[in-house]
């Protein structure tokens, strides 16, 4: 009952050592210290540096993108707020050109609403995926905030409010002419909040790409599925739920911790972990700051959690994982059937990794079957050969592999009808 509580008092214990180490690390490290001069100081300064990175705080990355190259040119970026919500910021990142003739090329451009997903990780884990896509798209993103940090007074956040959410949003942002990228978890809320709409006859967005997500988790099972389904749902509320302690805005909210999270994702692969952090330390004590500046990028991220709201988590491990209602058709949204068989002008196209470990082959791939009133010629899907979760969506294989084949399927929906991949429109610069 008290974990939360006893992780706030080791963490205040533990920082005054983390920063002493940190000013350590710089003072053996630093040019010109007399310290960086005495025999050994690499290994001090390493050492100290591995502890202070294992012992901080980490808080949420920002998104850092602040301009795009594009065909030799340079173009700005700047993150905007278009919708605040008191679980969720809908951002847009807007490109701009002091050229008219870009100006032009970057408003006809498709317009994407990226779901990040809400299990464990912040949004600004789809950097990446962000960048890559403002090459080609004007870009909105779903930014779902920490829930230690939403006051109690403003109310529970469900899985039928995740589905509300993404449907204000393509509403706000218009599904006319909108495509909708989901990633990983929020492939299931997606598919419903888009499903929901069609079935009220509403507009809903040109396409839709669904990457990595557990639609039917029945299909190929992965270790986080088996977790899911070999312990009852009790055992998941008393076990990993606790209260938000009085130093955050959210004291007293019941969610499921970042730290309990993040211990899973390390439990995960404990070898893989332990022979980056070793790796880390000899290259710093040979000098090897590129690869040691890697390591930390990718700790920077992968270590900064956030809590998920006990209710949202709760039902989505007995609704998704456990009861798998949306493949078995008995799903209900604020008491509307979910359908997605009534989804019928939104073509579909679904991304799986080969070696994905978390959503197994098939899982996102099963959305086909139950989005049957989607001509066959509009749904695509694709296998993505030797990459795992995170590969499909980040990484060199994403940018490479993967990010051409999802821009020319949206350019395909883009636009006044469909236009073929091969005459996609792209923007370049133009000489004033």
């Amino acid at each position: 009952m008290f974990l939360y509580q006893l992780h706030e008092l080791g963490r205040a214990f533990i920082a005054p050592y983390a920063y002493w180490a940190e000013a350590n690390a710089k003072a053996f490290s630093a040019q010109g210290s007399l310290l960086s001069a005495l025999p050994g100081a690499e290994q001090v300064s390493a050492s100290n540096e591995l502890f202070y990175r294992i012992a901080k705080d980490y808080e949420k990355p920002a998104f850092d993108i602040h301009s795009i190259e594009l065909d030799g040119g340079v173009y700005p970026v700047v993150e905007q707020e278009i919708v605040r919500k008191p679980f969720c910021r809908l951002l847009r990142f807007k490109r701009y050109s002091d050229d008219a003739g870009s100006i032009t090329d970057l408003k006809g451009q498709p317009t994407v609403l990226v779901v990040a997903p809400l299990s464990g990780h912040h949004a600004t884990l789809l950097r990446d995926t962000v960048r890559t896509l403002l090459r080609d798209h004007k870009v909105y993103v779903t930014d779902w905030v920490d829930a230690r940090m939403v006051p109690r007074e403003d109310g529970e956040f469900t899985l039928d409010d995740y589905v509300a959410y993404v449907e204000d949003f393509i509403r706000e942002i218009g599904a006319e002419d909108l495509h909708v990228i989901s990633v990983c978890q929020p492939v299931v809320p997606v598919l419903a909040a888009v499903s929901l709409m069609a079935a009220r006859g509403e507009t809903t967005p040109r396409s839709l790409v669904l990457m990595g997500g557990p639609v039917d988790t029945r299909e190929s099972p992965t270790s986080v599925n088996d977790l899911a389904t070999q312990r009852p749902l009790w055992w998941f509320q008393n076990n990993l739920i606790h209260q938000v302690p009085v130093n955050f805005p959210g004291r007293g909210r019941r969610v499921y911790p970042g730290f309990l999270q993040h211990a899973g994702f390390m439990a995960m692969n404990p070898e893989r972990h332990f022979m980056s952090h070793w790796d880390f330390y000899r290259n710093l004590v040979k000098g090897d700051m590129d690869d040691a500046q890697s390591h930390r990028r990718f700790y920077d991220e992968y270590n900064a959690v956030l809590d998920m709201p006990a209710e949202y988590y709760l039902e989505t491990v007995r609704i998704v994982f456990q009861e798998h209602l949306l493949p078995r058709g008995l799903w209900d949204v604020a008491g509307e059937r979910v359908r997605p068989a009534a989804i019928r002008d939104t073509a579909i196209l679904t991304i799986e990794g080969e070696l994905d470990d978390i959503s197994g082959l098939g899982q996102t791939r099963a959305a086909h079957k139950l989005c049957t009133g989607v001509p066959q010629e509009d749904r695509k899907h694709i296998t993505v050969q030797g990459a795992g979760h995170y590969g499909i969506f980040s990484g060199r294989r994403w940018r490479t592999k993967v990010y051409p084949q999802v821009r020319d399927f949206i350019a395909r929906y883009a636009g006044d009808g469909r236009r073929e991949a091969a005459n996609v429109t792209r923007m370049r610069p133009r000489k004033a």
